[in-house]
């Protein structure tokens, strides 16, 4: 589309039948436009009739009916993405909390204050990435009336949140481990010796309260490097954990990510073509599709906004829809990707602004140290607690 020669005068128009289209939902008639444009010179009717038809023949208009007006095609939309995100008409460095940047009057402020803080109010009571996930696909479907998705990273899905330790019997001991994606993975571990209630219970809160947003992996290194470094000051206690991890309290597994799902019902309503609604419903119940689909198209290195217009790669069902997603993070680590996937006729400016804010937003929910996973080194520890 970068390389489609648009005149300024062609952009203009089919910015307006777009914008017209979104706003309605019905096809766009000359008369239409010609009226938007009443008192500026050299936009009269015929010229706009004329400058739909060199759209039309460009592949960006097309006219469902002879005597209706025109529709923007996938490629029409794709174009006006393109137009608003590089003009500077949606701000790319908009915080949570931050101002919109220079816009014309009809797009300053897309996110409004009542709008920030109807969202901010929405994630009231939210304690983790899973809440936060799972809070995100509903206030996404409510507030694009499409499909609210939100996907826990797999990283995410081997960062300590939780852990407890449950005595069964005699050298038999449950562990119960909640990663930040909120999966819950439950072994049962044969000790080769007995430990007491207060022994897990220490163990327990030693490791929930000093590795809390370490990587699995790295905790059990680093539990094996403070026995042999500190195993004078903590024998017991430190013997008791590396006891436990070795065992398999902290061991990694194949944990599918976690994914959220709300709004299907948004897109029944909007689809009136019954067989093109089933097909849809099909491509969208597969939740791997849906994890496929945000995997491929969202880079959870990047962090700015990814919209990509005409979903038909996936699924030829869902030529008609739009992804908005980008990836949220969490103390500096990648904990999901947050998406709307809505018919193509969409609020573009102001969902592209509301999902940026809510995946920026996730870095002000918790208390939670910058990059947890890397910023402590096998000579500087954290702080030990009990």
């Amino acid at each position: 589309m970068t390389e489609m020669r648009v005149s300024p005068r062609e952009r203009l128009v089919l910015t307006a039948i777009i914008e017209l289209y979104i706003s309605t939902g019905e096809p766009v008639a000359s008369q239409a436009v010609a009226q938007t444009f009443a008192d500026r010179e050299g936009l009269s009717s015929a010229t706009v009739r004329n400058v739909m038809a060199t759209l039309g023949e460009a592949g960006l208009l097309e006219q469902p009916h002879s005597s209706a007006g025109r529709v923007p095609t996938a490629a029409a939309f794709r174009y006006y993405v393109e137009q608003i995100t590089q003009s500077g008409r949606v701000a790319a460095g908009a915080q949570p909390g931050a101002g919109m940047g220079k816009a014309s009057p009809q797009q300053a402020n897309l996110l409004s204050e009542a709008r920030r803080e109807q969202i901010e109010d929405s994630f009231t009571g939210v304690s983790s990435s899973n809440d936060y996930l799972e809070r995100t696909s509903h206030v996404l479907a409510l507030l694009s009336s499409g499909l609210g998705v939100a996907l826990a990273s797999s990283t995410g899905s081997q960062v300590l949140e939780h852990i407890h330790f449950s005595r069964l019997s005699t050298g038999r001991v449950l562990a119960v481990l909640v990663t930040q994606a909120g999966a819950v993975q439950d072994r049962v571990l044969a000790l080769d010796r007995e430990l007491t209630l207060i022994e897990l219970e220490t163990a327990a809160r030693y490791l929930n309260e000093n590795f809390r947003g370490w990587h699995i992996d790295r905790i059990r290194a680093e539990v094996s490097r403070r026995v042999e470094v500190e195993r004078e000051a903590y024998a017991q206690m430190l013997t008791s954990v590396d006891e436990l991890c070795r065992k398999g309290a902290l061991a990694g597994g194949e944990v599918s990510p976690a994914i959220f799902v709300e709004g299907m019902a948004n897109l029944i309503t909007a689809e009136q073509d019954r067989e093109q609604l089933r097909q849809m419903l099909l491509a969208l119940e597969a939740k791997q599709r849906l994890v496929e689909l945000l995997t491929a198209y969202v880079d959870g290195r990047q962090q700015e906004v990814r919209v990509v217009v005409g979903l038909d790669e996936a699924s030829p069902a869902m030529q008609d829809l739009v992804l908005i997603g980008a990836p949220a993070r969490l103390g500096g680590t990648h904990v999901g990707t947050v998406a709307v996937i809505a018919p193509t006729r969409i609020q573009y400016q102001e969902m592209i602004q509301a999902v940026r804010y809510i995946a920026r937003l996730s870095e002000r929910l918790f208390d939670v140290p910058a990059d947890p996973v890397n910023s402590a080194e096998p000579g500087n520890p954290p702080r030990m607690q009990f």
